[in-house]
């Protein structure tokens, strides 16, 4: 006789941690699991759908943007599982933090849209939901056997045939033989970047599940804007996305009349996308979390407008100076500029010494002390200063500054933020400096250490962007204030850069790095006399 209970389904498990990046700019504001399908966040439809068929024990796993799925839990009774290193670590860790609620459990992804409901009281066996592609494409392939068994996982569907996509239910036994998978592979480092998916991939022996061919043409994920357009259209009339609300605007243009949105992947600071607009490519710039406190935009835009005369910046459609939100331009045949390329690294040296002989009076001052300990600030009300030479390395930063302060070089107005990912090198032979979020009045030398130390310059290298910058040999003076700058600026990115992991971004190991030079640069400082000097001099 049939044991029905050994079958019914115990609970489902809800995967909504991850940013959904890829169908900017939607999910610079929400969740992309909120993301409204036909009037309805998709993760509300499945919801629904778990509880039509009984399944009320319903987990949802959470982290960006985590405060707006708090309604859920008063609406559906859901239970949030908060999994606090969702932006360093794939999904499978989302799941490693569900673990302990793994028995015959529904595993489900917020961004699916599901039209027809595929779930039941009793599942006989493990399955993944499967669609069938005519074509190669980017998904997993789920290698079949006659019954419908999986086989194996590709990494890809090289040839016509049936991926993995949506929702899967997962038997005890198959649980049983994940659970110690997880934790296993949590504590493996080179896992970081996993789908949960590796573990079967992996490990197929471990398990048996079975592909359910009524996720085909059931199951949607949608990876971009346009996609979800394609099926929702929706989205090109009634969108409360305010980027492309302003885009519309500014335009005058409807929402349906923008396309090919892209997201960006460079910058540290802010979310960037791609959109194409009446046979143009403009890039808009929408400010990353946390900059609000960071950065002054109208001592920004006031930089542009200063600086517009050189035609040294991107050209600027739009710029709001309150929000920060930017429209200009997209350069096609541009590249950034290579900082280990000898000639790119001269040719951005000539533009930003183009940029300092103008002389033009700054609308605001880069303070690097002052910065830092405005920094810190922000940092100490989120979370504690993670090097354990912190304070230490503040009294080193602050026998610099008392010697920076002693120079008294006359200021200009700088960058503040010269990065090679803020050098393009267009295909006419110009090049254009762009983002001048951190500009203000300066040491023009403290540039070229910012750029040397967001490179990861060796010295030789520092040098050298010093020598190509003055297209002569430094004087001792101008060798110490580069390496001094290399020393401040340093200290201060890396208290910038953990106050913008505290507030949810990733930078890898760039703070420990930023770190470094603050002790290397003041170490060689001191080996090479600089400081015993100056202190002599008092």
């Amino acid at each position: 006789m049939t044991d029905f209970k050994k079958y019914g389904v115990d609970n489902a498990i809800i995967l909504a941690a991850g940013s959904g990046t890829r169908l900017a700019p939607l999910t610079y504001e929400t969740p992309k699991g909120l993301i409204k399908v036909k009037g309805k966040p998709m993760i509300e439809r499945q919801i629904e759908q778990l509880l039509e068929v009984g399944i009320t024990e319903i987990f949802v796993v959470i982290g960006y943007l985590k405060e707006q799925f708090a309604y859920l839990v008063e609406k559906y009774g859901v239970h949030l599982v908060e999994n606090p290193e969702f932006a360093v670590k794939n999904n499978f860790v989302s799941l490693y933090y569900a673990r302990e609620h793994l028995k015959n459990t529904y595993l489900l992804m917020a961004d699916n849209w599901i039209e027809d409901n595929l779930f039941h009281t009793h599942e006989p066996h493990s399955w993944f939901s499967g669609i069938y592609f005519d074509h190669p494409c980017a998904e997993w392939e789920a290698v079949l056997d006659a019954d419908d068994r999986i086989i194996r996982l590709e990494s890809s569907l090289a040839t016509p045939g049936w991926t993995i996509v949506g929702p899967a239910f997962l038997s005890e036994e198959f649980s049983f033989s994940l659970r110690p998978l997880l934790e296993d592979y949590y504590q493996r480092p080179s896992a970081d970047d996993y789908y949960w998916e590796h573990l079967i991939l992996e490990n197929p022996q471990a398990f048996e599940w079975f592909i359910n061919r009524a996720g085909n043409d059931n199951v949607h994920e949608f990876e971009t804007f346009a996609e979800l357009c394609a099926y929702d259209p929706s989205h090109l009339v009634e969108t409360t996305n305010p980027s492309l609300q302003t885009i519309a605007t500014v335009f005058s243009a409807p929402i349906g009349a923008i396309t090919a949105i892209e997201p960006l992947k460079v910058g540290m600071t802010n979310l960037s996308f791609l959109f194409t607009l009446g046979g143009q490519t403009y890039v808009f710039r929408q400010p990353g979390p946390g900059t609000e406190k960071l950065i002054d935009r109208q001592q920004e835009k006031r930089a542009y407008e200063l600086l517009e005369s050189l035609d040294l910046t991107d050209e600027v459609c739009y710029f709001d100076g309150v929000s920060g939100q930017k429209i200009a331009p997209f350069y096609p045949d541009a590249r950034i500029s290579d900082p280990e390329n000898d000639e790119d690294l001269r040719q951005g040296m000539r533009a930003l010494k183009r940029l300092h002989d103008a002389a033009i009076p700054a609308p605001g001052r880069f303070e690097v002390a002052t910065k830092t300990d405005f920094y810190e600030g922000l940092l100490l009300e989120l979370a504690p200063v993670p090097f354990a030479d912190y304070e230490a390395t503040k009294q080193k930063m602050r026998r610099l500054v008392a010697w920076r302060d002693r120079l008294a070089v006359p200021e200009v107005l700088c960058h503040g933020d010269f990065a090679h990912v803020n050098v393009l090198h267009l295909d006419d032979g110009k090049v254009r400096i762009i983002d001048w979020e951190y500009s203000g009045g300066g040491d023009p030398i403290m540039d070229i250490s910012c750029y040397s130390i967001f490179a990861y310059f060796s010295r030789e290298r520092l040098d050298l962007a010093l020598r190509f910058y003055l297209d002569r040999e430094p004087t001792r003076e101008e060798t110490g204030r580069l390496y001094l700058y290399a020393a401040l600026c340093g200290f201060l990115w890396s208290i910038w850069g953990e106050y913008k992991q505290a507030c949810g971004s990733d930078f890898g190991d760039y703070t420990q790095i930023q770190h470094r030079y603050a002790t290397d640069y003041y170490t060689l400082l001191e080996e090479l006399g600089y400081l015993a000097e100056v202190e002599g001099e008092k």
